[in-house]
C-alpha cells in the first residue's frame, strides 16, 4: 500500500489523516509533499471544505482542492463497528497520526494517544485542538474564532475603523505549519530512539507565537498592540505612500536604506536631518516625515520609482492582487503553479537539491482509495 513512487524524504511513512478543514489537512498535505503516503480518513459525509463554494473547479471546491493534494481517501463513519474496525487497524499501521477533533473525541472510539500507542509505540501522534486540552478543551476552535480571541483582529484594520480578519485563514495555516514541523522533529527523535509520543498543538498558542512582535510588545514590554492601518510599529517608512499615479510599497528597514531612499528622491537633506537619523527617531517623527516623501514621490509614477529604488537595491513594490501575484513569482522564475494530476495548484515553497516535493495524488474524490486502503490493511494485520 505504501506509496513508493516518488523518492521523498518521508517517502514510505504512513500518515493516518483524521483531520480536516484547514490546520490538519495542510499539515497532512505537507507531509505528503514529501514523500508520506497520507490516507485520509473522512465521514461518509467527506471533509466540509468539500461544500465551501464559490469558487469551483470543474465542480469542486477550490478551498478543499488547496490543501489536499498527495492524498487518497477512505470514507469511515466511526459509529459504524466495521468502519471503526478499520480506522482502529489503521492507527495500528501508520507512522504518524494526525486529527483535530475537540479533546476526548477520539477516545470515545479508541483512537486516542493511550489507545493508538498501546498497539503502535512507535506513532507520532499529533492532536490539533482549538483552545488547548485543558479549561478550554470542550471550546470549538475556527479560525476567525481564534483570530477574534488572540488579539489579532483588534489590531488588523484603520486606527479609527472596527476590527479585520486576515484576508486568509491565516491562524489554521501558522498551525499547519507548526504541526509539520512538530511531526518532523518527533519523527527524528523516533529514528534515534525508535520511540513515537504525542504532540499537542492548539490554535490559540500558536496564534500567540506567530504574532510575534506583537505579542512580544504585550508579555516582554507591556505594550497592547492596537490598530494602526498599514503603518508598523517599528518602522516608518514601512508600507504604502502615494505617487503620481498609486500608491507604491516602501521598506526602510534600517538606516542605511533609508539614505538609499533619499538619495534616489534627490532628499539627501532628509537622511542629513537629526529628526529622522535614526529608526527610532524617524518613528516619533513619522508624521513630519511623511509629508516630506509624498511630495517627493509625488513627480513619478509607481512603476518608474519601484524600477528606479530596486535598482538602487531599496525593498519596494507595487499592491497587487492574486492574479499579479502569481505572474510576478512566474516572471521570477519561481515557477509556483503545478500541474497535479490537471489541477493547477500552488506549488510546495521548498526547493531541495536531492529530494524535491513530488506532486503523485491530485486531491481525491471522497473514499476514492477505500477498497485499496481496506485490501492492504486486510494483508498486513
Amino acid at each position: 500500500m505504501a506509496d513508493v513512487s516518488g523518492d521523498g524524504p518521508l517517502s514510505g511513512l504512513v500518515v493516518a489523516d483524521f483531520s480536516r478543514i484547514v490546520a490538519g489537512p495542510y499539515c497532512t498535505m505537507l507531509l505528503g509533499d514529501l514523500g508520506a503516503d497520507v490516507i485520509k480518513v473522512e465521514s461518509p459525509a467527506g471533509d466540509d471544505t468539500r461544500t465551501f463554494v464559490p469558487p469551483v473547479r470543474d465542480g469542486e471546491s477550490t478551498y478543499y482542492l488547496a490543501v489536499n493534494r498527495n492524498k487518497r481517501s477512505i470514507a469511515l463513519d466511526l459509529a459504524d463497528e466495521s468502519d471503526l474496525a478499520v480506522a482502529r487497524t489503521l492507527a495500528r499501521r501508520a507512522d504518524v497520526f494526525v486529527h483535530n477533533f475537540r479533546p476526548g473525541s477520539m477516545e470515545r472510539y479508541g483512537l486516542g494517544y493511550d489507545d493508538v500507542a498501546s498497539a503502535n509505540p512507535g506513532v507520532v501522534y499529533c492532536a490539533i485542538s482549538g483552545f488547548g486540552t485543558h479549561a478550554g478543551a470542550a471550546m470549538p476552535g475556527y479560525d476567525l474564532l481564534i483570530q477574534a480571541a488572540s488579539g489579532m483582529m483588534a489590531m488588523t484594520g484603520e486606527a479609527d475603523g472596527p476590527p479585520l480578519r486576515a484576508g486568509i485563514s491565516a491562524i489554521d495555516v501558522m498551525t499547519g505549519l507548526h504541526s509539520a514541523v512538530a511531526v518532523l522533529a518527533a519523527l527524528n527523535h523516533r529514528g534515534r530512539t525508535g520511540r513515537g509520543q504525542l504532540i499537542e498543538i492548539d490554535l490559540l498558542s500558536s496564534a500567540l507565537s506567530s504574532m510575534i512582535n506583537q505579542s512580544s510588545a504585550y508579555v516582554a514590554g507591556g505594550v497592547v498592540p492596537q490598530r494602526m492601518g498599514n503603518e508598523h510599529p517599528s518602522l516608518f517608512p514601512y508600507g504604502p505612500l502615494p505617487t503620481a499615479d498609486r500608491e507604491l510599497i516602501v521598506v526602510a528597514g534600517n538606516d542605511r536604506q533609508f539614505r538609499i531612499l533619499c538619495d534616489v528622491l534627490g532628499r539627501r537633506d532628509l537622511a542629513a536631518d537629526p529628526r529622522f537619523a535614526t529608526v527610532g527617531l524617524r518613528n516619533h517623527h513619522r508624521d513630519e516625515l511623511r509629508p516630506e516623501l509624498a511630495a517627493a514621490l509625488a513627480s513619478r509614477g509607481a512603476d518608474e520609482w519601484a524600477e528606479l529604488l530596486t535598482r538602487a537595491g531599496l525593498p519596494c513594490g507595487p499592491i497587487n492582487d492574486v492574479r499579479g501575484g502569481v505572474e510576478l513569482a512566474t516572471r521570477l522564475g519561481l515557477e509556483p503553479v503545478v500541474d497535479v494530476e490537471g489541477v493547477p495548484m500552488v506549488r510546495n515553497p521548498a526547493v531541495y537539491s536531492l529530494t524535491p516535493p513530488r506532486y503523485r495524488h491530485r486531491p481525491p474524490a471522497l473514499d476514492n482509495a477505500g477498497d485499496v486502503v481496506r485490501a492492504w490493511l486486510a494483508r498486513t494485520t
